[in-house]
């Protein structure tokens, strides 16, 4: 059960109405309009936090260097550390679009360690050691250095440090997921 009184855009006032503007005006809407899901509804609440967030959030998913496979296990792999069932649901079908296996997904929503292969094993390797050692081993750093540069590198910590975010905020608040979305982790509620 959601911690927050569910809200309609009815509801809104001007600032929150502008962040909800603003939020359906970048990339994310380009698909049709977002709405107050997610940690969106969250941060409509707070639009100040909400709104550099959403930017944040546009940059890393929108306008990096790195592969759609790569970000996608690196947000699946926060979602399932943090038991972040929306997150984790939402991002399932955009990493299955993004060509990684259905079966490493599965892994991971079980809480097992994914079947993986190249630049998706370290991306994996990276988010789970940052995640659980707060720090990637030296081998693991200077291979992803090696494919994706200093800015790709960059680029991954902050989608890892983006998605933490997210994920607190989902757990936090107890977003509800979306009609058609399974949970992907019964009875972490």
């Amino acid at each position: 059960m959601p911690r927050l009184e569910p809200m309609s855009e009815h509801d809104l006032n001007q600032e929150q109405k502008a962040f909800l503007d603003r939020l359906n005006e970048g990339p994310r809407g380009s698909r049709g309009r977002i709405g107050l899901i997610g940690p969106y509804g969250v941060w409509a609440r707070a639009p100040h936090v909400g709104e550099p967030a959403q930017r944040l959030g546009a940059a890393l998913r929108f306008g990096t260097t790195l592969p759609e496979n790569v970000k996608e296990v690196a947000i699946c792999t926060v979602g399932a550390f943090y038991r972040a069932k929306f997150e984790f649901a939402a991002h399932r079908r955009l990493a299955l679009l993004a060509g990684v296996s259905e079966s490493a997904l599965d892994q991971l929503q079980a809480g097992e360690p994914p079947t993986l292969e190249g630049d998706e094993a370290l991306a994996h390797a990276f988010t789970d050691q940052m995640l659980r050692q707060h720090r990637p081993s030296q081998s693991t750093y200077e291979q992803l250095f090696e494919i994706f540069s200093e800015t790709g590198l960059i680029e991954l910590v902050s989608l890892i440090g983006y998605y933490c975010l997210v994920s607190h905020t989902l757990n936090a608040f107890d977003v509800e997921l979306l009609d058609g979305m399974v949970n992907p982790f019964p009875g972490a509620d």
